[in-house]
């Protein structure tokens, strides 16, 4: 734990630096392909105030001036599976996104689906040194939370303080400079095996770059794709991507739980590619052309061509209907989305104010999907796209880029997290563990 502790305090340093030599890239490697952003840091008033861009992460302080993605190799469920093919596909997207920019990049900020995600909750209470909340109180009180076993091979990815309280006051979202005695916290823990973050560090270092902070991808995709008042009020975003299913839950502007599901859009693509004795390329050309999950009158009548090359004239020529191919997409999409209410259920997600779920991610894009969704998952169901940032080529506005967009934000106004704060080193008790989402129903 102390080793993560500076690593993850290297890291943050290291990510400062890049920024103020005024460049760094970012890397989303999913299951399905390699994405690279790269992102000038400038002042405000470098921008002008004509490019149409939210103010609601303040996303004015950078702008994407490269952009590149190449197909994945390499990576199942999200974690690294073949190095050598992954850190080619790595260099591939990266060179790329450098010609793009005309500029060399040494520092990566990385995302990562895989690892198994787990989530905690934590809380911590101490006296206030003196009468004003100061930065040591709040190091005091994030090593007095109780931190479990996580288990041998676990590392923490994510420790954020998500709630304050000073004295009778809760809901506090920095308590620094207030005047009170006693100052309770409950902070959110996310842990994920450790190989999967080494092996990540030993490729990105292969291809001779600097890892400059770790995030995870349900995370950065409920960044860009939830609104400021699902975030807030209370919110799911599911990440469907090619080889998993990342699920994060946001309260009052913090992630409080993650999770995901090892199913993603390839496996859809594998049934039909089995279901209809074709080639993998063959099903996705097939599912991203046709696919669907809903099934109307019409759909028997419209015929797919599928086309082979056995050398079986017959085998070759086939076609099959539409409401054929639903019929093969159906019961997986289904299953994906019945585990995804199975974790959001174990969460206590039912106790938020609002249950609000935000689909997005490259399979979140099948025609229909939100209208199954919101039969298994609940009423208030939309398919998100990443927010508007500046200088995103208009090919990576969709929802397939939310991870990559979410972690330009993540980069430029990272949460406090555990490690930045001067919590003293001989504080690392492993002893019960409260439920991540046990003080909504108290604290609302």
């Amino acid at each position: 734990m102390r080793d993560l502790y500076q690593s993850q305090r290297a890291q943050r340093s290291m990510r400062q630096a890049a920024m103020q030599r005024g460049v760094i890239a970012i890397l989303d490697v999913g299951s399905s392909k390699i994405a690279c952003l790269v992102l000038r840091f400038d002042g405000p008033e470098h921008f002008g105030d004509g490019d149409g861009v939210g103010s609601m992460a303040g996303q004015s302080s950078f702008r994407v001036i490269g952009a590149a993605t190449t197909r994945s190799r390499g990576v199942r469920f999200g974690e690294i599976d073949a190095m050598a093919e992954t850190e080619r596909a790595i260099r591939t997207a990266v060179q790329a996104a450098q010609k793009m920019a005309n500029v060399r990049v040494d520092h990566v900020i990385a995302c990562l689906s895989g690892g198994r995600p787990r989530s905690y909750g934590l809380d911590g209470q101490v006296d206030v040194q003196g009468t004003v909340v100061s930065e040591g109180d709040i190091g005091r009180v994030l090593a007095e939370c109780d931190v479990p076993d996580i288990g041998v091979g676990r590392e923490v990815l994510h420790a954020q303080p998500i709630n304050f309280a000073l004295d009778h006051r809760s809901g506090l979202s920095d308590p620094r400079g207030q005047i009170g005695q006693t100052l309770t916290t409950d902070m959110h823990m996310m842990t994920i095996e450790d190989s999967v973050i080494e092996n990540l560090l030993y490729c990105i270092k292969r291809c001779d770059l600097e890892l400059a902070g770790v995030a995870s991808s349900a995370y950065a995709a409920g960044i860009s794709s939830l609104v400021e008042d699902e975030q807030e009020l209370g919110a799911a975003c599911i990440d469907m991507g090619g080889g998993s299913t990342g699920i994060s839950i946001f309260m009052r502007k913090h992630m409080i739980y993650s999770d995901a599901v090892r199913m993603g859009g390839d496996h859809v693509t594998s049934d039909i590619s089995m279901g209809l004795q074709v080639a993998p390329a063959m099903a996705e050309r097939i599912k991203t052309f046709y696919g669907g999950v809903l099934a109307t009158g019409m759909d028997d009548r419209e015929m797919i061509e599928v086309g082979s090359d056995t050398g079986d004239w017959e085998h070759d020529r086939r076609t099959v209907s539409r409401a054929e191919l639903i019929g093969i997409m159906r019961p997986r999409v289904e299953e994906i989305l019945e585990e995804v209410r199975v974790r959001l259920d174990a969460a206590g997600f039912e106790h938020l104010p609002s249950q609000q779920i935000v689909l997005t991610g490259g399979g979140s894009q099948i025609p229909g999907l939100d209208g199954l969704a919101s039969k298994i998952l609940g009423q208030q169901v939309r398919i998100g796209r990443p927010l508007r940032v500046q200088g995103l080529p208009q090919a990576a506005t969709g929802a397939a880029f939310s991870a990559a967009v979410g972690l330009s934000l993540f980069a430029a106004h990272p949460k406090d997290e555990w490690w930045d704060f001067d919590i003293p080193a001989e504080k690392y008790p492993a002893r019960s563990l409260k439920r991540a989402v046990r003080w909504f129903r108290e604290n609302w």
